[in-house]
């Protein structure tokens, strides 16, 4: 039997109950152990054997505890990661890795110093959507892929009170929240672009933070976009992909964020798997034929970011969402910002 690795969990707000707990517990090499809060929150019933401490200090205490998440406001990432990995502690950080890629590279720096993983949740990578995505583009039925175009909207009109993530305050708005996830897909796609344009807007009545993006990503030969909004009401598409042979378009959220909402757990049947009805359209000419059908999304499967977590910390494999890529994420959001306010293209350095 493969010895569990003891999880130490900071923050107990939704990312901790939504995102974390429930996925670490799907994974049998891995235990959550302790959770720092400053009470017991209600949801921390459905896990009896999960101990409460009041700070990060007791929780590296606990020399059982190999692995800790941090799951707090963007702008204490920097802070609790230095902490746990001085500690001689692996860690997770929720996205964005850090609010500037300065702090980014220190982390990664200290971790190679301490001999120790770290890795940022960028859980959208097993979307089921994405990933069909990423199959489709494998092939050839779009030809030469030439625009590729990825949302990531809501419709939230009002602000939520006392919410960390509309402040003005550093790492705050959409773009550092939802953006890093669309960021991130496209490296894994296609790598870092060329060139960066973006437009940036305060749209909501008393909103402080960054609450739309509209990004260009400029590589040889294919224009990304990439999109994000909280005043897009009604059907748009998640993904919109054209090539030399056709077009893909695909709309719907993965089902995964809202079967976690409802209580429910990746050891559900059926976990990750889409209605036919949100399948994506595939219109492409094949082998002298013109072709248009549906094309079935995979099960989305958030579970594997952890398994590959605990896969990595034992020696069995390579980590899959590295820090370095997590970095370049946070520069091409520097660069965006600076893009927004020069108003013009900007070349990734």
């Amino acid at each position: 039997m493969v010895d569990e690795i003891g999880v130490g969990l900071i923050g107990s707000g939704m990312a901790a109950r939504i995102f974390h707990a429930p996925v670490i517990q799907a994974v049998p090499a891995l235990r959550l152990k302790k959770v720092v809060a400053r009470h017991r929150a209600p949801w921390l019933d459905g896990y009896p054997g999960v101990e409460v401490v009041p700070d990060v200090a007791a929780l590296l205490q606990d020399e059982a505890i190999a692995l800790v998440v941090i799951a707090t406001p963007n702008s204490s990432h920097f802070d609790l990661a230095s902490q746990s990995l001085l500690a001689n502690r692996h860690v997770v950080v929720e996205k964005p890795f850090t609010t500037s890629s300065a702090q980014a590279q220190q982390l990664i720096d200290l971790a190679h110093g301490q001999n120790r993983l770290i890795s940022i949740h960028h859980n959208r990578r097993w979307d089921g959507d994405f990933q069909t995505v990423k199959r489709l583009l494998s092939g050839s039925l779009l030809g030469r892929l030439v625009e590729y175009e990825s949302h990531y909207d809501r419709f939230r009109n009002f602000l939520r009170p006392n919410a960390w993530k509309e402040s003005d305050g550093e790492g705050s708005g959409i773009l550092f929240d939802l953006g890093s996830h669309l960021i991130d897909q496209a490296q894994v796609l296609f790598g870092l672009p060329q060139l960066v344009t973006a437009d940036l807007r305060v749209q909501r009545d008393f909103a402080k933070a960054v609450d739309n993006f509209d990004l260009t990503l400029h590589y040889d030969g294919l224009k990304v976009i990439l999109k994000g909004g909280m005043l897009v009401r009604g059907r748009e598409p998640r993904f919109v992909l054209r090539g030399t042979e056709g077009s893909f378009v695909k709309y719907g959220m993965d089902p995964q964020e809202e079967a976690l909402k409802r209580g429910l757990t990746p050891a559900e049947p059926g976990w990750g798997e889409e209605p036919k009805e949100l399948w994506g359209t595939l219109n492409t000419h094949l082998d002298g034929l013109n072709l248009e059908g549906q094309v079935e999304t995979l099960a989305g499967c958030y579970q594997a970011y952890y398994q590959n977590i605990a896969d990595a910390i034992a020696g069995r494999a390579e980590l899959e969402v590295k820090p370095e890529e997590a970095r370049d994420t946070i520069r091409i959001i520097e660069l965006a910002m600076q893009s927004n306010e020069q108003k013009r293209t900007l070349p990734l350095p």
